[in-house]
C-alpha cells in the first residue's frame, strides 16, 4: 500500500508544479498499476478533471470496460461528492486515502436544485416510460 501512496504523492507533485490542487491517484488491479493521474483542471478548463475521475479515464481505456471491478483505488485526499459518485459507478472496490478536507458548507452549495415533477407532469411521467423501457429492454 505505501508503495502505491509515493506514486500518488508523485502525481500529486505534477498537480502542485502546475498550481493545481495537488492531488494524486493511483488504481491497482491484481497488484499492478493500470492507471495513475492527478488534478487538471486548469490545465483542461474542465471541472470534471479531478484526479480521481483522470485516473478512471484511463483505467476504463486501458482495460476497454467502463467496470473496474476488483480494483482498488488510492488517492492523496479523500474523493469530493462527485468523484465519489464516478468512482461507484465504476465499481471500484475499495478507496483508500490519506487525508480528509474538512469543507466549509458554503463552498460548493452554490448551485440550486429544484424538483419539477409536479410542474411538468406528463413531460416527467413521459420520460420515466422512456427510461423504464429502455431498461426493460436490456435485462
Amino acid at each position: 500500500m505505501k508503495y502505491y501512496f509515493e506514486l500518488a504523492i508523485k502525481e500529486a507533485l505534477k498537480s502542485y508544479r502546475k498550481n493545481e490542487v495537488p492531488v494524486g491517484c493511483v488504481i491497482v488491479k491484481n497488484n499492478k498499476v493500470i492507471s495513475k493521474s492527478h488534478n487538471s483542471r486548469l490545465k483542461t478548463n474542465i471541472v470534471t478533471s479531478h484526479a480521481e475521475i483522470n485516473a478512471i479515464i484511463k483505467a476504463q481505456k486501458k482495460i476497454k470496460d467502463w467496470r473496474l471491478d476488483d480494483c482498488d483505488l488510492y488517492v492523496t485526499l479523500k474523493p469530493c461528492s462527485m468523484c465519489e459518485k464516478v468512482i461507484n459507478e465504476s465499481r471500484i472496490k475499495n478507496v483508500y486515502y490519506l487525508i480528509t478536507k474538512k469543507l466549509d458548507n458554503n463552498e460548493y452549495n452554490k448551485t440550486k436544485y429544484e424538483h419539477m415533477f409536479y410542474k411538468y407532469k406528463k413531460l416527467s411521467i413521459n420520460y420515466k416510460n422512456l427510461l423504464s423501457n429502455f431498461f426493460k429492454n436490456i435485462r
